[in-house]
């Protein structure tokens, strides 16, 4: 691959020049991938809980209103979710005011 970095332009074939275009194609996605922070997860209706700090029957509540249910995935009794798009959702639906007036700005 070296040897086309230092091939005149004019002179590259279409195959040449696709080669280079996926390589560049490559490095950006692997830029993308490594400058992406990781997502932070929370799990079972106890770690709802810690996310919005409050008691386990109010975590309940907040998951049943489905507000936050782009933000959950649940297979039988696990449940996982995604804390920044569940932060994100309950502050843009308004609902549980109390509960994010006590939450610390992160």
């Amino acid at each position: 691959m070296e040897e086309l970095h230092n091939k005149p332009l004019i002179t590259c074939t279409l195959g040449d020049f696709k080669a280079i275009l996926a390589e560049a194609l490559r490095e950006k996605e692997l830029e993308d991938l490594i400058a992406a922070p990781p997502k932070k997860y929370v799990y079972g209706l106890a770690g709802l809980m810690k996310l919005f700090g409050c008691s386990i029957s109010t975590a309940e509540r907040i998951k049943q209103s489905g507000v936050i249910s782009p933000a959950i995935s649940q297979t039988g009794d696990i449940i996982v979710t995604d804390a920044e798009l569940a932060l994100d959702l309950q502050r843009v639906s308004g609902k549980h005011k109390n509960i994010l007036s006590r939450m610390p700005n992160n």
